[in-house]
């Protein structure tokens, strides 16, 4: 592999400068697509899905589990599989801790058509704790995904859920921190700096944040933490 040129450290700083304007630029981007997804329009759910995990059997509101957002992510894992996907699994390893999705009224769950038992295998291996159900109806292709990955988010308001966004490919690669997957939402990161519609539930930017094991310890309004 060929070094790149070697130069002093005012040299360095010149560079480094124009790279980071077009990293904020880049981060300004992403910031306007949120919000012009967080604008896009909604389909109601009009058809019952049946989902199961070891406490028995649920329906897709079950999977919200009492939130107002629900993320799902499509795992590849099927039925006697030999090699379970590598890259579904990659993507798992990489997912955050999700007490801080949940404090912002959202649950991330994944599905995959493997039976139950088979998927608590996956996740014994892996180390896995978190929500992953059996979906061996037509879930999957309905939002979709026919056969591969995919992520897709829904809400649910006044008794109806809604389809919201649908994402796969290499639009998977760069989650899994909260602040990513609230992105994809129609509630985006509820914070005050956003540019969503009329109504979205908002509070100031960090003062909801917590060390993940004082969520439920602290209550009130969480001094800003960040400088």
């Amino acid at each position: 592999m060929p070094s790149p040129d070697i130069v002093s450290h005012a040299e360095w700083l010149i560079a480094h400068k124009a790279l980071l304007e077009k990293e904020k630029a880049l981060t300004r981007a992403h910031d306007a697509l949120a919000a012009e997804r967080r604008r896009q329009p909604w389909e109601r759910v009009e058809r019952r899905y049946v989902f199961e995990n070891p406490a028995g059997q649920t329906d897709l509101e079950g999977l919200f589990e009492g939130r107002s957002q629900l993320i799902v992510y499509h795992h590849m894992l099927k039925q006697d599989d030999p090699s379970p996907c590598q890259g579904c699994c990659m993507f798992t390893d990489n997912v955050g801790n999700m007490v801080h999705l949940n404090q912002r009224d959202t649950t991330l769950a994944f599905v995959a058509r493997a039976p139950v038992d088979q998927i608590e295998a996956l996740k014994a291996r892996m180390g896995w704790t978190l929500p992953f159900y059996s979906s061996r109806d037509s879930f999957g292709s309905d939002f979709g995904v026919e056969g591969g990955f995919g992520i897709n988010v829904f809400l649910r308001r006044d008794g109806a859920i809604y389809h919201t966004y649908f994402t796969t490919g290499r639009g998977a690669e760069t989650l899994g921190t909260a602040w990513t997957f609230l992105d994809l939402t129609p509630y985006g990161r509820q914070e005050t700096w956003e540019v969503s519609p009329e109504g979205t539930p908002q509070t100031p930017p960090y003062q909801w944040w917590r060390r993940h094991d004082e969520y439920e310890s602290v209550a009130g309004k969480a001094e800003h933490c960040c400088g």
